[in-house]
């Protein structure tokens, strides 16, 4: 596959939303993106194919003293993902993972109030889901979210991302029903590289877009969430 560039996470939604055709006005297709940068990809291809849009929220766990590098990944709804290649060279012990996971969690969940502002999410129970991010470097994220989609019994699990590196595109398509990617680069880098403007994601730009998907569709595809 040959590599392609994208101007931005918007231009690059609007590229994957084509080869999304298929699920356009699909009532029983919902999609979710990846927070942060994965939702403004995400609002495109759910805005063109007229789908409800919602948040997955993850978050990769940092090595201790290399954050940048991942030794796993968790999402909503309790999905953990380890990168054993990661923490078996470097010697990770199970307690300092743990540690930066429950860090971690405090943070996941203090976005996730943010996004729903008391808001449960979409139920995607027997309804084919298209999980969207902004690329797959390592693919921890995205196992992470999978694993936690797939405790939900979704009926037909879509991964589409615009740009993969191969070994994360590989391990994907194993753990899904259809993997849709635009470019692979053949050679291990960073995602950002593929893009013109790669711009950090904000809070605000999230919650922005979440709503703008509400106002949308009614609001019965958006429960609030009951009382504790």
């Amino acid at each position: 596959m040959m590599e392609t560039r994208f101007h931005d996470r918007k231009a690059a939604g609007r590229r994957l939303a084509k080869w999304l055709a298929g699920y356009h006005n699909q009532q029983d297709v919902v999609v979710l993106g990846l927070a942060r940068g994965g939702v403004v990809v995400a609002s495109e291809v759910a805005r063109l194919l007229n789908l409800p849009l919602d948040v997955l929220v993850v978050r990769k766990l940092g090595t201790p003293g290399q954050p940048e590098l991942a030794m796993g990944a968790i999402a909503s709804g309790g999905g953990q993902a380890v990168n054993e290649d990661v923490v078996g060279a470097l010697h990770i012990p199970g307690e300092a993972f743990d540690a930066v996971a429950r860090l971690e969690t405090k943070e996941l969940r203090r976005r996730e109030a943010l996004y729903r502002q008391g808001r449960a999410p979409l139920n995607v129970r027997d309804r084919t889901v298209i999980v969207v991010d902004d690329g797959l470097a390592t693919g921890a994220t995205m196992r992470a979210a999978v694993s936690s989609l797939r405790r939900q019994h979704p009926a037909h699990l879509v991964v589409a991302v615009p740009v993969a590196g191969d070994e994360a595109y590989t391990e994907i398509q194993k753990m899904v029903n259809e993997i849709v990617c635009l470019s692979m680069p053949g050679s291990p880098r960073g995602v950002g590289a593929s893009y013109e403007d790669f711009r950090q994601t904000t809070d605000e730009e999230v919650c922005s877009l979440l709503q703008a998907t509400q106002n949308r569709f009614p609001l019965s595809c958006f429960p609030k969430r009951k009382a504790s």
